[in-house]
């Protein structure tokens, strides 16, 4: 089921970093920027979430915020997080369900092959739970600002 901007995000329960349960119905009255990305200590994904580190803080005074999601485990969130100083929690999607829930999780290619990997996909939800934009390709560089204009406070 593709997902469609102006209705309601998919409701979701998961463990973050530290274990801890996160839910969507936590963010209730907050703005989210839910972001799926491939895999910890890549080079891109590193790029993007250190985008995300560098405007955090004028993200946060807008009243956004932000959840990484990837198929790393809660260690691999841990060494991510810690090395790179990220100021947001990551989602440990180790059975990819939540990938599969947003639709995130396909078929990719590279050099020819074929293999299933995470689509790099932001998904705006505002306070209410609407799904408010989908960015199919954010732009990892300039991904804080690009959340912030999207949700109209650019």
């Amino acid at each position: 089921m593709a997902l469609i901007e102006g209705k309601k995000a998919p409701a979701f329960s998961a463990v973050d970093q530290d274990g801890q349960k996160i839910k969507l119905a936590d963010f209730k009255g907050k703005k989210l920027a839910l972001y799926f990305y491939p895999k910890d200590a890549t080079s891109t994904c590193t790029v993007q979430a250190c985008n995300l580190r560098d405007g955090f803080k004028e993200l946060s005074k807008k009243g956004i915020e932000v959840v990484g999601v990837s198929p790393d485990d809660e260690k691999s969130h841990l060494k991510f997080i810690a090395k790179q100083a990220l100021p947001f929690r990551l989602i440990a999607d180790t059975d990819k369900a939540l990938c599969e829930k947003f639709g995130v999780w396909a078929e990719k290619s590279m050099y020819g092959k074929k293999y299933m990997g995470v689509l790099r996909t932001t998904f705006l939800i505002d306070e209410n739970g609407i799904l408010v934009k989908i960015l199919d390709k954010p732009k990892v560089k300039e991904h804080a600002q690009e959340i912030a204009t999207e949700f109209g406070l650019g």
